[in-house]
């Protein structure tokens, strides 16, 4: 039987059962204990995880996904009408949508939001490549005119990360001044190191019928949201335990029996989440020589950084495979004898034959998500074998994600994503995303596959994207895991999701 994108992804859905079949209570506040400080409040200019997280409450996009990964209508009335050569696309708008200060969103608002995003946004630039133009047809009418068929527009339309937000056409001031969505919660106020304060937006409109991952309808149950930065792991976990939040993201793993044996607050396991990845400089410095790249892959072992990173394997599974099984992306091509070889003696002969001279090697990590750090930390130690002059950076997330947009001030810089539905969704296959990744391979195989609309050639042309990755080696994939959080047994609504979200959400009085 022919494996299907919907079905394959079906089986690593957003949500499983509604966490709740009760009426639920409307009002409350609840806190919400984040790895840190989001550095923007614009989701357009960052592919910051975090930036997403809170931002997705403020500000809404055109489609997103449903608990099926399926693209789905959020400000669009329904999925757009493509032509048949692929090339025009007419979005429907749904109509009495209000922003955050009661003006109208109209065609007017939505043009000049996705030109705003096809020029800042890593994301926004990818598609801009393949857009002729963004036209307003009437106030509740937008089309987009595309050079050649491009597959992923609507996917990318949907995600949250380096968002195609939608935002009053008189506010399209770069950076962000002021910070007017459409969504079900509006920001209050900010106090950078504290919190980020929401408040329901009174004039939200929400969908009609249930609510469906991050589609259908949107529930304000509770009248505040506050996003408060815990930077310390450690200090997650012990305010999980007391209760002291009411959600609390990114808990290490080896905390979870701990936390099952809290009364205030649960585990909640994703699985499976996503995988580390460590992104190369392939513009400046030393990690710009592919060879050298090749022979930082060579010394490491992926099993041990999963190892220490998270304990045991019912947190992670070594995998060079981009997309596991069942993922109807799943492929192994390229993978062999370039995954997990843990062997820095040959790497040592590698980096000679590269002409590596000891320029340091800057690994720039953060501690906010102590498992990048614990990989890190035994990394180091293979290359220090491999012979490489490692330079160790920690900072703090907010630091990192903005060191990163500067090719002089870094090698290898350590992040992590989630099994993303569309693989043109992952940043670095984008030119513009921090790490440079431009070569003509590349352009020859991320274009033929994004053009292509025929889902099972899809998959094919997809193997061919892998193993040019495995070939230029632009980043490598450690290995997949499942990400741990914290809920209070009093939060009601809110179901295991990469990026979690309070709308739905309520408090059991």
């Amino acid at each position: 039987m022919k494996k299907t994108l919907v079905a394959f992804l079906l089986g690593t859905a957003l949500i499983a059962l509604p966490s709740t079949m009760m009426a639920q209570e409307k009002g409350g506040v609840i806190n919400v204990a984040t790895i840190g400080e989001p550095p923007t409040l614009d989701p357009m200019s960052s592919t910051a995880d975090l930036v997403g997280i809170v931002t997705q409450h403020i500000f809404e996009t055109l489609y997103t996904f449903d608990k099926g990964w399926k693209v789905t209508p959020l400000l669009a009335e329904n999925l757009p009408e493509i032509s048949a050569d692929g090339k025009t696309y007419t979005i429907k708008l749904r109509t009495g949508i209000k922003f955050h200060d009661n003006s109208d969103m109209t065609s007017e608002d939505v043009v000049a939001s996705l030109t705003r995003w096809t020029k800042l946004a890593s994301r926004g630039k990818q598609a801009g490549g393949f857009i002729e133009s963004i036209a307003a047809v009437d106030p509740a009418t937008v089309k987009i005119t595309l050079k050649q068929p491009y597959a992923p527009l609507t996917s990318l339309l949907a995600f949250n990360n380096s968002a195609a937000i939608i935002i009053p056409s008189e506010k399209q001031d770069e950076p962000m001044k002021e910070f007017i969505g459409t969504g079900p919660y509006m920001l209050k106020e900010r106090k950078a190191d504290q919190y980020i304060q929401l408040v329901r937006f009174d004039g939200y409109k929400s969908r009609d019928g249930e609510s469906d991952g991050y589609g259908g309808a949107r529930h304000q149950y509770l009248d505040e949201i506050r996003f408060v930065p815990v930077p310390d792991p450690n200090t997650r976990v012990e305010a999980a335990v007391s209760g002291q939040y009411d959600y609390v993201d990114s808990i290490p793993v080896e905390s979870f029996d701990k936390l099952k044996g809290s009364t205030a607050s649960q585990p909640v396991m994703l699985k499976p989440f996503g995988y580390p990845v460590f992104v190369f400089n392939t513009k400046e410095g030393v990690a710009q020589n592919v060879e050298v790249r090749k022979a930082i892959r060579q010394a490491l072992s992926m099993e041990d950084m999963m190892a220490a990173a998270f304990g045991s394997t019912d947190f992670y599974a070594l995998d060079g495979d981009i997309y596991p099984e069942p993922y109807a992306w799943h492929t192994d091509a390229g993978v062999e004898g370039a995954y997990n070889l843990a062997d820095p003696e040959g790497a040592a002969e590698a980096l000679k034959k590269a002409g590596y001279n000891g320029e340091p090697l800057r690994i720039l990590t953060s501690r906010q998500y102590e498992f990048h750090y614990k990989m890190a930390q035994v990394a180091a130690e293979y290359l220090k074998l491999a012979g490489f002059n490692v330079d160790m950076q920690v900072v703090d997330w907010a630091t990192l994600t903005q060191r990163r947009t500067d090719p002089k001030l870094w090698d290898i810089y350590i992040t992590h994503s989630p099994f993303l539905p569309e693989p043109a969704l992952i940043g670095s296959l984008s030119p513009s995303s921090p790490g440079w990744w431009d070569t003509p391979a590349r352009k020859s195989v991320v274009d033929a596959f994004t053009s292509e609309v025929d889902p099972a050639k899809r998959a094919e042309l997809w193997a061919n994207v892998q193993k040019t990755v495995y070939d230029e080696a632009p980043f490598m994939k450690i290995g997949d895991f499942n990400a741990v959080a914290a809920k209070s047994t009093k939060l009601e609504g809110v179901d295991p999701a990469p990026w979690p979200y309070f709308w739905n959400a309520s408090i059991k009085k």
